[in-house]
């Protein structure tokens, strides 16, 4: 058993926010690795097409399973914080009971309802995907949506009692199953036995199925195999009778805002999805505007993912943290994780934003060749990545916290903006003689910032938080950014900064990547944001490594 207890060993905030979001970058980098044969093989109609399978397979993965992981882990926290042994393993079971009948009416819904989303989506345009098409591959994907939901409550049980790593594990495992169907899938499909780009895009979708079940099995055997970790009881602690209503009710409570976080999230991309092609096709043409929708749902979206997925990584640490915080009523020790979080979300997602912008037209080419729109769209499209970023990370804190109000004004008041804005920016800039498509990305962030700030200034009062260290902090940060950007930019004059051969971009990148990273670390390290954001305990650690006195 000292061998398991090893490999299950708890973590603490900043190491679990570390295993959690290493685990789940590893996840995202593997996919957008993978695109760059996935391109190949399908190209940008069959790009569109998984789009469309994506973009409503998330709204009904959402309503099946968004809040749960973060509710159980939430609600075994908080149970395993007072030690009420028995109150978390059933909260486990309901749990479980909960996915898999969400899971199986999400599944039939999405099923049952694929002509009419189809419908909705390409309406009587013609001259790309057919609707049978996008009702194919709908339905295919519907089928993961049956295992997504119990995976998830397993993830949430781990990450409760801040076992990080098995989580992390299970992601990069199914991410690794998920890429190699696929690729190999797709290209057997459409290569080897010469079926159609429609078969070939529905094996691809099917990889989410094959993926959540590997990773499934994975985590089942871990628990079974630790179950001994998992039964201990706190000594001295008697346990008052808690009801499976008590139970069912605080599962629902702490879920839904969970729920509505990512179905609201998810909102952006089907107002994406049902406003650039109808708004962009009379301007463009239908294929150049399904080729646009393809770069903002799919290729450009890959490399957007890298950069949330590290807030993502906080949120998973953050979630138990907080929670035995506030059960304690820790309250310095809430307002230091929320200023902490906001801190290490902007030393690594601002450098990697303007660094991605910056290197757009060498990282679009490498991935996927000449394009007329993508580096264009890439450029600006990352930003959203951004102002994602630090709004999941604020409005599932205030979730955590449990300011449900502040949650849903949020949430509203973004979607609101974007509906409104949306393809009104996109025909503004039309008129001004500017790219068209780039209304839709302004109208993203901008629905974003405001929700940030809205969940920014309720943090502020309720918890007296002062946020003036975090925006010294940012600030040194957008100073390293500038002075990095001004040293490519020299870089740049003697180093072309992208070749229309696509593996040479890779060197390029690789040169590009290092400069810039050495001249941000420099300046973060001079003006000891590094020191301050990480403390000193990392940075010893990291010198001794690599023997630094």
């Amino acid at each position: 058993m000292k061998k398991k207890d090893k490999v299950m060993k708890k973590s603490n905030f900043m190491q679990g926010a570390f295993v959690a979001t290493l685990g789940i970058v590893i996840t995202k980098i593997l996919g957008v690795l993978y695109v760059i044969p996935f391109f190949a093989i399908i190209g940008e109609k069959g790009g569109a097409l998984y789009g469309y399978a994506y973009t409503f397979y998330l709204i009904f993965m959402a309503i099946s399973t968004a809040g749960i992981p973060l509710a159980i882990s939430k609600l075994t926290s908080e149970y395993q914080t007072l030690g009420y042994y028995d109150a978390k393993q059933r909260a486990f079971k309901i749990g479980k009971t909960i996915a898999i009948t969400l899971g199986a009416l999400c599944f039939m819904a999405l099923f049952i309802l694929a002509p009419y989303l189809a419908k909705s989506i390409l309406g009587n345009l013609k001259g790309g995907n057919t609707i049978s098409d996008v009702i194919f591959v709908l339905r295919v994907i519907s089928t993961a949506i049956i295992i997504v939901p119990v995976l998830s409550v397993y993830r949430g049980f781990f990450e409760g009692h801040k076992y990080i790593t098995p989580t992390a594990i299970s992601q990069v495992l199914e991410q690794v199953v998920r890429v190699l169907v696929i690729v190999l899938g797709s290209f057997m499909a459409l290569r080897v036995f010469n079926l159609s780009l429609t078969t070939a895009v529905g094996v691809a979708v099917f990889a989410a199925t094959v993926g959540s079940l590997a990773s499934y099995v994975y985590l089942i055997s871990k628990k079974f195999k630790n179950n001994k970790l998992f039964n201990e009881k706190e000594e001295n602690v008697k346990e008052p009778f808690i009801s499976t209503k008590e139970i069912l009710t605080k599962i629902v409570i702490y879920a839904f805002p969970l729920i509505m976080i990512d179905i609201f999230k998810s909102l952006y991309s089907l107002i994406d999805t049902v406003t650039v092609v109808k708004t962009l096709g009379p301007i463009y043409g239908t294929k150049s505007a399904e080729s646009i929708m393809s770069i903002l749902s799919t290729w450009a979206a890959k490399f957007n993912m890298i950069i949330i997925s590290i807030s993502t990584g906080l949120i998973v640490s953050l979630t138990p943290n907080l929670t035995s915080s506030l059960v304690l009523n820790d309250m310095d020790d809430i307002r230091k994780k929320i200023n902490q979080s906001l801190q290490i979300l902007a030393i690594l997602v601002i450098p990697m934003t303007f660094g991605l912008s910056f290197l757009a037209k060498p990282v679009y080419t490498l991935f996927y060749g000449p394009s007329k729109f993508g580096s264009s769209v890439f450029k600006v499209y990352i930003f959203v990545a951004l102002v994602t970023a630090f709004y999941t990370t604020m409005v599932t804190i205030v979730q955590v916290l449990k300011d449900y109000k502040t949650v849903f004004i949020s949430l509203i008041s973004g979607v609101i903006i974007k509906a409104v804005t949306n393809v009104l920016f996109m025909n503004g800039l039309n008129n001004l003689g500017l790219p068209a498509y780039y209304g839709s990305v302004l109208a993203t962030m901008l629905g974003y910032f405001v929700s940030f700030v809205i969940c920014l200034l309720a943090l502020k009062k309720r918890f007296d938080i002062k946020y003036t260290d975090t925006f010294i902090e940012t600030i040194k940060i957008f100073v390293g950014v500038i002075i990095m950007i001004l040293g490519l930019s020299i870089l740049s004059l003697i180093v072309h900064l992208s070749s229309s051969m696509r593996i040479v971009n890779l060197p390029i990148i690789i040169l590009y990547t290092l400069v810039g990273a050495f001249i941000y670390f420099i300046v973060m390290y001079m003006s000891g944001t590094i020191n301050h954001v990480f403390g000193d305990k990392i940075l010893k650690s990291i010198k001794k490594k690599l023997k630094i006195k």
